[in-house]
């Protein structure tokens, strides 16, 4: 099943959230970049608030597009059991990538307070689950953050990934899943990079 593009991704997975809403304690999060049009589509659907959370995946050096981490605000971070590197083989991604989400962070938070989770429930949206991660990294912030309850929603996932997630969030919705995954990319027919100025655009759009 592939969907036309993260619009349409995100309507699907509304239509599977409807018990969120219109309820004044749940927050969608869409992590960027690509979770966020999702996250958009997801927050007008069941009128409810949308921000965003960054957390930056760390690629193997010679492997980007492998992940063995993730990281995200306030020092979390999350390791792949599954990929094992040196010390000195993971430090330097991990300052790199630590930068870059402290750039995001301050740009997309501009004119907006600290992300406070304290007696809500968050949707934490992105665009697919590949290693997971960035999800569990994002898992993790949220309950750092004081969430009551983290529902990890994506529309389309590897099977192993959507089952280790769904030990640690307290529930996790996906819609498309599979054992042979390969890359998000290949659910989405339209799947382009999303710029830093269409994050912005679409908080602004969607109600805080």
């Amino acid at each position: 099943m592939a969907f036309r593009d993260r619009q349409e991704a995100g309507a699907a997975l509304a239509a599977l959230l409807t018990g969120y809403t219109d309820r004044s304690d749940v927050i969608a999060l869409g992590l960027v970049r690509g979770g966020m049009p999702v996250a958009a589509e997801v927050a007008t659907r069941l009128h409810v608030p949308l921000d965003v959370l960054v957390v930056r995946k760390l690629g193997v050096p010679w492997s980007p597009e492998v992940a063995f981490g993730a990281i995200g605000p306030g020092g979390v971070q999350v390791l792949n059991p599954e990929i094992r590197l040196e010390p000195h083989e993971m430090a330097p991604v991990i300052r790199h990538e630590t930068a870059e989400l402290r750039r995001r962070d301050r740009l997309f938070r501009i004119g907006r307070d600290p992300l406070d989770l304290t007696g809500r429930v968050a949707l934490i949206i992105d665009d697919g689950l590949a290693t997971g991660a960035t999800a569990g990294a994002a898992v993790a912030v949220a309950r750092a953050l004081s969430a009551t309850r983290v529902v990890l929603a994506v529309p389309v996932g590897a099977t192993q990934a959507v089952n280790r997630l769904s030990l640690t969030a307290d529930k996790v919705v996906c819609p498309v899943t599979a054992n042979s995954f390969g890359a998000v990319s290949r659910y989405y027919d339209d799947f382009r990079q999303i710029p830093d100025a269409e994050v912005t655009r679409l908080l602004s759009r969607c109600r805080t």
